[in-house]
């Protein structure tokens, strides 16, 4: 590893001539303190790096329909597949009159609440009745799958003009920002003013809009009858609370979070406001603990009790955990744990794979290709080099005649599998697969027409999107999740893959590969909280020091346009930049346009954007796709991304495509580039974990240089041990069905 004193980078003479190598005690050396304070803490991360499409409405062409967009496709085969799941689930049982929304598990789950607080049945029958099997699905017999018929493309549209002139109104009476009308009314509907007007805290669903603003809004509505405790503002309140933790990848939150978050609102009885929301069907109440726990009023303590009450019949027992959760994370969860159980049990347990195995390159390779053999479900742990495994079980797999696929989450990591079997047929991308734009299409059953689907970069799996990929495949299908658990999780919702690993729910194989070169060292040292000195003689990896984050920015654009394509080799084109957060000044933000100034002057003619910037495009919540902008015209913002022409509408820009030299480590997740700059400023320290350090670090294929401004902060990080960042009810269905 080589150190550079200030000043110097590596391509620059002093280093060329003398590059330093870092003592043991300072592989990452700790630079002067400087202030390092920027206008924002730059902890934020926000996946995906922006907001997703909208819905759009179709319109008949006169000519013929032009091919869907990727995101239009993936949306409306979301949509497809979430309207049959959720139709599966309310045969088993019809809608119920309390919570009539709801459906199936999630109408079960809130008859069985509204039941115990009557006293009509016992808790212990709602929360230890057994789940009813999913129904199976019989696997069809291998034929020509028929391709997806493509829709036509639709052009995205708000809502009604008079329902946007009407919600304007209601806004413009409680002193709300009339450019709140239009995302107000595609939120809430055509009746959107009506909502309002009866129930003004129903702006929070609004995003951006934060509990104050709704507050001040619903004063001017109603003036003396609005209080704090208005069971529609508590109402609410918790709905709020739990979408704001879905952005942060929880998919249920404790009781007492709830409540708390509540008190600090000036709601004078959380408990009270909570068992209101579960009333009304707002969120679902789960509890997990001893299964012989509970009667009614064991329900009820578990929702007012407060941690550390040891007093009462049930002292000395394990505390239960009472969880809340939105129907639509709960419906996923219930969904993936079912179709996982389904795969299990389905699967043909006596193939013999002896001779595929024996002939795999490496032993890690041969293990996997035996364990897949014999069972529905796998999971397959290791780095990038580990990759190679998956890749030879694919190769296998359709050397047997099997239909054997891999899907991964980026562009670039389909071009690196499609590489390492040696046929791009073998290698999709999640979001093409499921849109129909990629793949082998569906069979007459609606199934993904496979026999093997190998899920790399599964640590990136959301639960939504878990829950229809799973849905979509028949019986008898083979399904491997394969990834780095050192890595982020997903930009959405949930932790699939560390459930799966955490419930033991199918065989794990874990690799024996290790990642090679410097790069390989020093982020193998990082997944088990070491951050080690490592040998560098072709300066595969750098430290700059830096006082604060101006000369962060400023030795960043240096790197990235002189010293890494002099030094290195590698072109400016080929270098991606990452940072912790959007904000503050050193941000994604801050250096993008320090970047676009030095690397692609213009005067941004389209919406800030010039021919030539380097763009990150967000079809979708949680999907961030590289790309630069060709042109622009009246049509919109063209771009190639990877090959591929995307045009994306003039009204739609401002929200979908931001500047991309640099960008965050959740946006980075899933892909690699030859070199890296990681920039880590004196304001970034708070941001900082091991698994952030070990995605961003290991995103560098040839080289890696660290922006380093954090003193000992990168060092306590990598040696803090991971915890579970994220609450989800996964791990214990999947251990629920497996007893």
């Amino acid at each position: 590893m080589t150190a550079l004193p200030r000043g110097e980078t590596p391509g620059s003479p002093a280093a060329d001539d003398d590059g330093v190598v870092a003592t043991p005690s300072a592989a990452v050396p700790a630079p002067s303190a400087g202030d390092g304070n920027g206008d924002d803490s730059g902890n934020g991360e926000e996946p995906g790096g922006g907001e997703g499409s909208g819905d759009g409405s179709g319109d008949p062409a006169e000519t013929a329909p032009a091919a869907l967009s990727e995101a239009e496709a993936e949306l409306a085969a979301q949509r497809e597949l979430r309207e049959r799941i959720e139709k599966r689930k309310a045969e088993k049982e019809g809608p119920i009159a309390a919570g009539g929304k709801l459906s199936g598990r999630a109408a079960d789950l809130l008859a069985a609440v509204r039941a115990v607080e009557s006293g009509e049945q016992p808790a212990t029958s709602f929360f230890d009745s057994p789940s009813p099997a999913a129904p199976r699905r019989t696997a069809p017999t291998p034929a020509p799958a028929r391709p997806r018929a493509p829709e036509p493309a639709r052009t995205p549209q708000g809502a009604p003009p008079e329902a946007v002139a009407a919600t304007a109104a209601v806004l413009a009476e409680g002193g709300a920002p009339a450019a709140l009308a239009g995302p107000a009314a595609e939120t809430l509907g055509a009746q959107a003013a009506d909502v309002l007007r009866a129930d003004p805290w129903q702006l929070l669903t609004v995003p951006g809009v934060r509990p104050e603003q709704a507050d001040g809004f619903a004063r001017a509505l109603l003036g003396a009858e609005c209080g704090p405790d208005d069971e529609r503002r508590t109402a609410a309140l918790v709905g709020w609370l739990l979408e704001r933790a879905a952005l942060r990848g929880h998919t249920a939150l404790d009781a007492s979070e709830v409540r708390a978050a509540l008190a600090e609102r000036s709601v004078t009885d959380p408990d009270a406001a909570v068992q209101h929301a579960v009333a009304e069907g707002v969120v679902l109440v789960f509890q997990d603990g001893q299964e012989d726990q509970g009667d009614q009023d064991g329900q009820e303590s578990g929702l007012s009790a407060e941690p550390g009450d040891d007093t009462g019949p049930d002292a000395g027992r394990e505390p239960v955990q009472v969880l809340l959760g939105l129907d639509r994370y709960a419906l996923a969860e219930e969904s993936l744990a079912d179709g996982l159980a389904r795969l299990v049990n389905a699967c043909e347990k006596d193939a013999d794979w002896t001779q595929a195995a024996s002939a795999a390159g490496s032993p890690s390779a041969a293990e996997l290709i035996r364990a897949v053999a014999a069972h529905g479900l796998v999971a397959h742990t290791g780095g990038e080099a580990a990759r190679a495994e998956p890749a030879a079980l694919i190769t296998a797999a359709r050397g047997l005649g099997l239909r054997a696929l891999g899907a991964v989450h980026s562009a670039d990591g389909r071009r690196r599998l499609a590489e390492a079997t040696g046929d791009p047929e073998t290698a999709v991308t999640l979001a093409g697969l499921l849109s129909g734009e990629q793949g082998p299409g569906r069979d007459e059953e609606g199934a993904i027409a496979v026999d093997l689907l190998v899920v790399l970069d599964a640590p990136q799996l959301d639960v939504e999107t878990a829950a229809i990929l799973v849905e979509s495949l028949a019986d008898g299908t083979r399904l491997v999740l394969s990834g780095d658990p050192g890595v982020l999780g997903s930009a959405g919702a949930g932790r699939v893959f560390a459930d799966v690993l955490a419930a033991r729910a199918c065989p794990q194989i874990v690799s024996r590969t290790p990642d090679p070169g410097p790069i390989g060292e020093l982020v193998s040292g990082i997944g088990i909280g070491e951050l080690n000195q490592v040998d560098a003689p072709g300066k595969e990896v750098v430290i700059v020091p830096v006082r604060d984050a101006g000369e962060a920015v400023h030795r960043t654009v240096q790197l990235v346009a002189d010293s890494v394509p002099r030094a290195i080799g590698v072109p400016s084109s080929d270098t991606q930049v990452i940072t912790v957060g959007h904000g503050g000044s050193a941000g994604t933000r801050a250096l993008n346009a320090a970047l676009k100034q030095r690397l692609n002057p213009g005067p941004g003619r389209f919406a800030g954007f010039d021919p030539g910037d380097r763009v990150v495009h967000v079809p979708a919540p949680g999907r961030a796709v590289p790309a630069v902008v060709v042109s622009a015209d009246a049509e919109g913002l063209r771009l190639d991304c990877a090959g591929t022409e995307v045009v994306v509408a003039q009204e739609r820009v401002a929200s979908c495509v931001r500047h991309g030299w640099a960008l965050s480590a959740h946006q980075a997740a899933g892909m690699r580039w030859p070199a890296v700059v990681v920039v880590l400023p004196g304001d970034a320290a708070q941001g900082l974990s091991r698994s952030w350090v070990y995605t961003a670090f290991s995103r560098g294929e040839r080289h890696l240089s660290v922006v380093h401004g954090v003193d000992q902060a990168l060092q306590h990080a990598v040696a803090q041990s991971p915890a579970q960042d994220r609450t989800t009810r996964l791990r214990t269905l999947l251990e629920t069905a497996a007893r």
